[in-house]
């Protein structure tokens, strides 16, 4: 008898853990945020209908449809004061049961502030793919391959409210729904093509939909933050090459100015007209190939600039598009500022810059 009544309260033992767990769930169908697990989430819509279950230990559920737009998102916030080199390395592993009926996004999801930048690194989509502009060029991380656009929002709902603001979009050749993701790694990439980044205010695993219907079950979503990152699988020191379109690049000077002739390029008129940005280094010497024309037959000459430190210089002596190389030079590693910059301007030409290749 006593062994009976034993089982019959070990039976209910087991039924009550169960009902413990289904009833530890969280479900939000309005805008919300907070934290569960160490971990923050967040729903966020402007119409339609939207469910959002917190399984814990960074899962959820998710199911949206008669939607605008809605965001569904688990991940890290931070107080907006330390960039992602900072922080140190960012990744994350996840899985997820992807179901989307229209167009949607699993994506890596967040914001910077200072400059104010929405990014995404997205793993797969539904009807269409995103984002609908003009690749920068590709990059490999985790072992895929990945278009890179940058994409410009006038006037949008933002973190900061309504505002003008850049997208950094890394966006997977090939759909996947399981995996490592290297953030730090798309962070560098796009750094080293000209795309700044601000200080950290989010990292995030991400289902989003828009004007669309769909469900999904992110069961699994790990993320690791510290340390020192590895580079891209094409970064520089891989022995591939990286190239920088000019005009994605920061210009400064009197006169220095965007081209659509010869080339989609930048344009450098007088003394101290400059491009330039911030490239990641993995080792310290590197090859530099440099696109450009000079305006006339006179001589045109670009100086090299490597973290403040002259490299050498480029010569342009006609109006036809040419290559030039600086080879094997040594520099700093890590992130490194490159400039391009015009110093013996006698007034009688400009220089034409189209794009910096890097081996």
């Amino acid at each position: 008898m006593k062994a009976k009544i034993m089982r019959v309260f070990l039976t209910m033992l087991v039924c009550l853990v169960f009902v413990v767990n289904v009833l530890g769930q969280t479900t939000i169908t309005q805008n919300q945020t907070g934290t569960i697990d160490g971990y923050n989430y967040e729903l966020w819509k402007d119409s339609g209908n939207t469910s959002m279950t917190l399984t814990g230990g960074g899962t959820f559920s998710c199911s949206w449809s008669n939607i605008n737009n809605a965001l569904f998102r688990i991940g890290r916030k931070f107080d907006s004061t330390k960039t992602h080199q900072q922080l140190g390395n960012i990744s994350i592993n996840y899985g997820a049961n992807y179901q989307p009926n229209g167009n949607s996004y699993l994506c890596v999801y967040g914001w910077t502030k200072n400059p104010l930048v929405e990014y995404y690194i997205v793993e797969s989509w539904g009807s269409w793919r995103p984002p609908g502009a003009s690749s920068m060029g590709t990059i490999t991380v985790d072992g895929g391959t990945y278009d890179v656009y940058r994409t410009t929002r006038v006037n949008q709902p933002s973190i900061e409210g309504t505002k003008t603001f850049d997208q950094y979009w890394s966006v997977r050749t090939s759909k996947r729904t399981s995996g490592t993701i290297s953030v730090s790694q798309h962070f560098n990439a796009w750094e080293s093509r000209g795309l700044r980044m601000g200080n950290m205010y989010e990292v995030t695993l991400c289902v989003e939909g828009y004007q669309s219907s769909g469900n999904a079950t992110v069961h699994t979503n790990t993320i690791s933050i510290g340390g020192t990152p590895p580079p891209p699988d094409d970064d520089n020191g891989g022995g591939q090459s990286t190239m920088v379109q000019c005009e994605n690049m920061t210009r400064g000077g009197t006169y220095a100015g965007r081209i659509y002739s010869p080339f989609s390029g930048v344009a450098l008129y007088a003394n101290g007209d400059y491009c330039k940005y911030t490239q990641y280094f993995a080792n310290g010497t590197h090859s530099f190939s440099l696109r450009g024309c000079s305006n006339n037959s006179n001589m045109a000459r670009v100086d090299l600039r490597i973290g403040g430190q002259h490299k050498g210089t480029f010569y342009y002596g006609g109006s036809y598009p040419a290559v030039y190389t600086l080879n094997n030079i040594s520099h700093g590693t890590g992130n490194q500022e490159i400039e391009l910059i015009v110093t013996a301007d006698n007034g009688s030409w400009d220089a034409y810059l189209d794009y910096l290749e890097i081996k």
